[in-house]
């Protein structure tokens, strides 16, 4: 299982470093909506309980889970590549779990992801911002709960899809107001009773939270925050359901019921 694993997951770092134009985009893109969106809006940025926090500062943890959210879901788009391919069908008739199967593809796409976020982390010394030894880990652990769940969520996506096209138009319908709406780009609170509603049911504005918690607060107090655990709980059962409903959308093919259609 763990081979089968290791393979699938190797194979998506493979064909990422294999498509310079792709690193080069998924690397710029965010430092530049970072740069340009930030420097834009930090003259007029002003949020309650977060003075002297610069909209530069306050949009990063927002860069973080676009990095994370986007990287990990568009990934998942090789699964149609795949399929088309014959790949995916090679795979599904070998004698291997299908939990590996999922395991492999969502792995390898998050990792993909998470290694991009590192490369982002390096701008927190140039923010003034310290996270002690626990705030760190803390950070990584939301990051990776993240990727796994968002990740999960794409292969589930994908896996009924058959044209890339209609990956992208789905992905730019739906991916994009679940950023937005997390508070990644404007802070929570005095906002619209139904908008305010949409955006605590939204699993990414619990992810965002794990994320952002951490740089405002010692991670010894930060372990004991209600918010803190209620997010952490929320994007812990988030992702185990996405990994679940993931598993079961293979795992049906076991029972005789039709799989994805070839092209």
């Amino acid at each position: 299982m763990m081979s089968v694993i290791v393979t699938l997951a190797k194979r998506e770092w493979v064909r990422f470093f294999r498509q310079p134009h792709r690193v080069i985009g998924s690397v710029a893109q965010p430092i530049l909506f970072w740069i340009f969106l930030g420097s834009g809006f930090s003259s007029s940025f002003r949020a309650p309980g977060l003075e002297g926090v610069s909209y530069m500062e306050y949009f990063y943890p927002g860069v973080l889970l676009m990095v994370v959210l986007f990287s990990g879901i568009f990934s998942t788009i090789t699964i149609i590549e795949d399929r088309s391919k014959g790949l995916l069908q090679s795979v599904l008739v070998a004698p291997v779990s299908r939990l590996a199967i999922v395991l492999g593809k969502v792995i390898g796409s998050m990792g993909i992801g998470l290694a991009q976020v590192v490369l982002m982390l390096l701008a927190v010394p140039f923010l003034g911002i310290s996270l002690d030894p626990l705030g760190w880990f803390l950070l990584m652990i939301g990051l990776v709960l993240s990727a796994l769940g968002f990740t999960a969520l794409g292969f589930v996506i994908a896996w009924n899809m058959e044209s890339t096209a209609g990956f992208h138009a789905i992905m730019s319908v739906f991916l994009l107001p679940l950023w937005m709406l997390s508070g990644a780009l404007f802070p929570m609170g005095h906002l619209p009773a139904w908008l305010d509603a949409v955006m605590i049911l939204n699993p990414v504005s619990h992810a965002l939270h794990l994320i952002r918690l951490p740089f405002y607060h010692p991670g010894s107090q930060l372990v004991g925050l209600a918010a803190y655990q209620s997010a952490f709980l929320i994007t812990v059962i988030w992702a185990g359901l996405c990994l679940w409903i993931a598993l079961w959308k293979v795992s049906r093919l076991e029972v005789g019921v039709p799989g994805p259609a070839t092209s």
